[in-house]
């Protein structure tokens, strides 16, 4: 069993970025499992359950929520405060021009199952779009396919029958868990992604993952550049999803 510190695992998480809509699934092969390299074992990393977007709804505040929901990758885990993707993401839209506000809803070490469990807490902030990273602890720890696949639908089930769009981001593991638990657990975002007709992003750190400067030394985790990269891979699969 790896620790969750390895988590998010990003180890890799898939492979190339995609701009599809909802009616249009992204699909294709892992990234070079040569390149992948589980990280060694440590502590459990320790980070604020939400990262520095605000995670709770402003009284004065009327503008749609979009909630970035996931581990440590979306928490922001080891950058400063303001560094986390949904800081960047939170940048370019008001930027563009977007009234939307970003609200961090990672949490460090979650698995699928987690993120079921804390589904309230995201329908409690009537959010319009979410953007759905999970899966790299329960890799880690070899967890069934089937239970990390089931959850995985339960939370997209639930934001889509809540009226709320989706944005799916996928990951993939280390070479060492073997071929075909690889194949089926990769297989698991592909799969939700047809199944409910939302855009699927199947390498979260496209661009990111073993650049030198973008990832942290745990090889796991991106950088404050590498962030800013993470926000805008996301951007082709968030912009069809919201109105200016």
């Amino acid at each position: 069993m790896r620790k969750v510190h390895r988590l998010s695992i990003l180890a890799g998480l898939l492979l190339a970025v995609s701009g599809c809509h909802p009616d249009n699934n992204v699909s294709g092969s892992a990234p070079d499992s040569a390149a992948l390299r589980p990280t060694p074992a440590g502590p459990d990393p320790e980070v604020s359950p939400h990262a520095t977007v605000s995670a709770r709804p402003r009284e004065n505040d009327p503008r749609p929520v979009i909630v970035c929901f996931g581990d440590s990758l979306t928490a922001g885990f080891g950058t400063d405060p303001g560094q986390s993707y949904p800081d960047y993401l939170q940048t370019t839209l008001d930027q563009l021009h977007y009234r939307y506000r970003v609200v961090n809803q990672g949490i460090s070490g979650n698995t699928t199952k987690d993120g079921v469990e804390r589904l309230p807490e995201i329908l409690a902030l009537h959010p319009a779009l979410a953007v759905v990273e999970f899966g790299g602890n329960d890799g880690l720890r070899g967890l069934p396919i089937e239970d990390t696949r089931a959850n995985l639908d339960t939370i997209l089930a639930t934001l889509k029958r809540a009226g709320i769009k989706v944005a799916l981001a996928g990951i993939t593991l280390p070479p060492d868990y073997g071929p075909d638990y690889i194949h089926q657990f990769n297989e698991t975002y592909t799969l939700l992604a047809k199944k409910y007709r939302v855009p699927l992003l199947p390498f979260l750190l496209q661009n990111v993952y073993g650049v030198p400067g973008l990832m942290q030394p745990d090889n796991t985790h991106a950088t404050a550049k590498g962030n800013r990269i993470v926000a805008r891979n996301l951007m082709p699969l968030v912009l069809p999803l919201l109105k200016k």
